[in-house]
């Protein structure tokens, strides 16, 4: 089958598309040909060899985690799937090989898609949507009626984290660019301020803070803070808490307990799900250095199949 490839470690440069084997099915797995992989983050990590500690990969590795596609075949103790099923999940990091044209998964991580979700929405959702959730309500313990500021709001997690603070009931604000306001407000911010031109340190009594970038925006985040307050951040795993305000990483490992959400709130309109670019699987590199700019809105994608 055809896959992305990497033999080392480094940029996306390392990239390369080429023919691999698929490895065989355990009795509790299912085979899927893949539709469509969402790219995240972690991938970029993942491909330049900064998450060996947390999640080694053996090389050759094929990148990817979230995926959608076609259930091809079933192992022999799979009851709740058959072929020809429409399915979506996440593979663990350590695994990846959703950049490719075919999959073999444990068949309890895919979620059947509805017939109104098209493989593209479905790829977009695992990892931005389960993160979102955890961030806020679990490391975050965001409640109705509470304030939450999400930096890159128009982001992959941003744009989910801000639909499901809003549906939560807090007031939200989200940081963006000039662009994406409006994208934002569409989305349930309360606020949106243009990180380019607005001061977000102005904020004061913010309960909880999301915080995808890191570095100087996450050090300029703890005065917006009351006391009590929160920071959830998904890039410094080494945050302490400070001056009676909490800090906390937020460690994602399993999507697929939050997929009958997801699938549950898109199918009650209460789900934008936001795309930036879709590449072929043989432009793989590209969308990975599409991803590395750091501003995409929404979701970049491989379609795997054409």
């Amino acid at each position: 089958m055809k896959a992305a490839l990497i033999n080392t470690f480094g940029g996306p440069d390392v990239v390369s598309i080429g023919e691999t084997a698929l490895r065989d099915m355990y009795p509790d797995e299912a085979t899927v040909r893949i539709e469509a992989a969402g790219l995240n983050p972690l991938d970029l990590k993942i491909i330049a060899g900064y998450m060996q500690q947390v999640f080694p990969v053996a090389l050759p590795y094929i990148p990817g985690n979230d995926f959608s596609g076609v259930v091809e075949a079933v192992g022999t103790q799979v009851t709740h799937l058959q072929p020809g099923d429409r399915v979506f999940g996440r593979s663990m990091p350590g695994a990846g090989g959703a950049f490719a044209q075919r999959l073999v998964i444990a068949a309890s991580d895919l979620c059947a898609m509805p017939s109104e979700m098209s493989f593209e929405q479905a790829a977009s959702l695992p990892t931005a949507f389960g993160t979102a959730r955890q961030a806020l309500f679990d490391s975050g313990r965001l409640q109705g009626g509470q304030r939450v500021l999400i930096h890159a709001a128009a982001g992959g997690v941003g744009s989910m984290a801000v639909q499901q603070a809003h549906l939560a009931g807090a007031y939200v604000i989200g940081t963006a660019s000039a662009g994406n306001v409006k994208l934002v407000k569409s989305l349930g911010a309360d606020e949106v301020i243009d990180y380019r031109t607005q001061d977000f340190t102005q904020l004061r009594d913010i309960d909880l803070v999301l915080d995808p970038i890191g570095g100087e925006t996450l050090e300029k985040s703890w005065p917006v803070l009351r006391e009590g307050g929160r920071i959830a951040t998904l890039v410094e795993f080494g945050i302490e808490s400070r001056n009676g305000r909490i800090g906390e990483a937020v460690f994602f490992q399993s999507a697929t307990p939050s997929l009958p959400e997801a699938v549950r709130q898109f199918q009650a309109g209460q789900l934008q799900i936001i795309t930036d670019a879709i590449f072929p699987l043989d432009d793989a590199r590209a969308a990975l250095e599409k991803l590395a700019t750091g501003h995409a809105r929404g979701k970049v994608l491989i379609r795997t199949r054409q």
